[in-house]
């Protein structure tokens, strides 16, 4: 009946929640077993990673993300946050991990953000495609190629290409490499950062290496 579907609605909503919440924890346990090699796959790509910030800042932070992951959305401000307020003294780079088994737009979506970028606008683009994570079809893609002022003979032909997959499922490897099976992953000066209860533990941990340096 239509009264019982809310709380069987906020119900899943909830479950979801919890699931998603033990699978980071899950994954930030396996990250911090591994040994200290695998963070030389943090600095394997840096050469052609997306960054802000201050280069030659004491901080990097690194987050492996999926543009069509909710968790991921909502972890976009508080980046924005931690550059806007730290950008003197912290690099963010943002890799891909596209989790195509759940988020069948996520790699399509991370293609977009490197056409983009292959012109110069991919931190723009990156911000669209988060605030927007519930539209990523080819369709919407395209129209927010068109609000950035792309050139258009030059993206779609790039999409249609899919040159940008390699690079895309490079990232996500390099996650993988590293013991990754979820999103967002964050990792500080190469420490994984545990995010499993809140984001508000980012911004802790920013403050906490600022201190120390």
């Amino acid at each position: 009946m239509p009264h019982h579907t809310a709380p069987i609605a906020a119900a899943s909503a909830r479950k979801r929640a919890l699931e998603h919440r033990q699978n980071l924890r899950s994954v930030y346990n396996r990250r911090m077993n591994r040994t200290e090699t695998d963070t030389s796959q943090i600095a394997g790509l840096l050469a052609v990673d997306h960054s802000t910030g201050a280069d030659g800042a004491a901080l990097l932070l690194l987050e492996y993300g999926d543009y069509e992951c909710p968790a991921c959305s909502e972890a976009e401000p508080v980046t924005r946050h931690l550059v806007d307020a730290f950008g003197s003294r912290l690099k963010f780079v943002f890799r891909h991990f596209p989790l195509v088994e759940a988020h069948p737009h996520a790699e399509l979506a991370a293609e977009a953000a490197e056409a983009a970028a292959a012109q110069g606008k991919f931190w723009p683009m990156h911000h669209l495609l988060f605030t927007h994570s519930q539209h990523l079809g080819l369709k919407a893609l395209t129209s927010y190629a068109e609000q950035l002022e792309l050139d258009m003979r030059r993206f779609n032909a790039e999409m249609a290409d899919r040159i940008y997959t390699q690079r895309v499922q490079e990232h996500r490897r390099s996650g993988e490499k590293m013991g990754l099976r979820g999103s967002p992953s964050f990792f500080l000066n190469g420490k994984a950062v545990d995010v499993s209860f809140g984001l508000e533990h980012l911004e802790n941990a920013v403050r906490a290496a600022l201190g120390k340096s």
